[in-house]
């Protein structure tokens, strides 16, 4: 006896609708059972995670704050996930786009810089993502090399480099010999929304992107262009696309769209460049791009749940003395939910007896 899966003939939409949400619900049950053998009360760690940020007004803002580069680098990502391309590399791309963009804070650190300032950063930083995303799609268009590999092992060489900047000649020589810039000076930060508050900026840009990114996908010949690329290559083929060229695009997409939150990220809420810049976003951006079904609107809600596990991650290293590793757990559990969601939706499971030959037999 073995287990198949069937593909659907028709799946169901309301299914479908519903399977991140269950998803959501199986990884906090499976996290909580985490917590449990780790000798903590798995209901004082839903209330550490989630229901204690979510009525703390700084929280909430801290929540938007880190949603923000989520959002737009899983805005990138659903462009090549919809073309059935494998962007992983995300991470790396984040942080070329803060190394590059950073790089017009620190040349006029100290002098009467005007306003061109912020704009040639966030210029410079989205056109370093969308190199450094180029680098695979080329060797993808033009070799047929794995896009999964290379994009993933990109981000080992950023951060290698980011790490060289900050320790070597980048260093704050004021800076205690921490590794870590000079502080970028307020023409080279991003400006906050409110007094005394958190949020900033960047988090209009990241709005921007979701609507832009949902009429180019929903409304409009390219959104078209990748639905098919994606879910059928051989028409795509046939109805004279040019794969090269969609792999160069997306990819330029979903690139800028991460050096575009690397230095928002840095310009914005941290105002210097540091090793560590980033908890991870690259990585878990693909489970909010997945977790929001791709759809643009979906992806914004997703960032902020992801958003929240940071937050609720943070607060329970200090209250239940759990390490914070456990969050980027509860995120894997929460990827492999979905994934199996979505194959439940699409598959049905069955039973079959006998071998693959015996059963080709029976259906002869």
């Amino acid at each position: 006896m073995r287990i198949e899966l069937q593909q659907r003939t028709a799946p169901s939409a309301i299914a479908r609708l519903l399977a991140p949400v269950l998803a959501l619900a199986a990884a906090f049950l499976l996290g909580g059972i985490v917590i449990a053998a780790m000798g903590r009360s798995p209901l004082a760690a839903l209330d550490v995670y989630v229901l204690q940020p979510l009525s703390d007004p700084w929280a909430l803002q801290e929540m938007v704050v880190k949603a923000t580069p989520l959002v737009l680098i899983a805005i990138g990502l659903s462009f090549c996930f919809r073309a059935n391309l494998w962007n992983i590399g995300a991470e790396g791309q984040f942080v070329v786009g803060a190394i590059c963009g950073s790089t017009v804070a620190l040349a006029t650190h100290g002098t009467a810089a005007g306003a061109w300032v912020l704009p040639a950063m966030l210029l410079l930083g989205t056109l370093g993502g969308m190199a450094w995303a180029g680098v695979p799609a080329f060797l993808r268009a033009r070799f047929g090399v794995s896009e999964i590999l290379t994009s993933l092992m990109l981000v080992y060489v950023a951060e290698l480099i980011l790490d060289y900047l900050v320790r070597g000649p980048w260093r704050d020589p004021k800076g205690f010999n921490f590794p870590q810039s000079v502080t970028f000076d307020e023409a080279a930060t991003l400006p906050f929304l409110t007094d005394g508050g958190r949020l900033h900026v960047g988090i209009l840009m990241a709005l921007v992107a979701v609507i832009v990114a949902f009429v180019v996908m929903g409304h409009t010949i390219f959104g078209y262009r990748l639905r098919v690329t994606g879910e059928a290559p051989r028409a795509a083929r046939f109805s004279g696309f040019s794969e090269p060229r969609t792999t160069f695009i997306v990819f330029a997409i979903s690139g800028g769209l991460a050096g575009l939150a690397g230095i928002v990220e840095v310009a914005g809420q941290i105002g210097q460049l540091k090793p560590s810049i980033s908890p991870g976003y690259g990585f878990t951006a693909i489970i909010v791009a997945f977790l929001g079904r791709l759809n643009p609107f979906g992806i914004l809600l997703a960032g902020l749940v992801m958003a929240l596990t940071f937050i609720g991650g943070e607060a329970a290293q200090i209250t239940l003395r759990l390490p914070f590793d456990l969050t980027r757990t509860f995120q894997g559990i929460l990827l492999f939910c979905v994934l199996g969601a979505d194959a439940l939706v699409t598959y049905r499971v069955r039973l079959v007896r006998g071998t693959p030959a015996q059963a080709a037999g029976r259906a002869a």
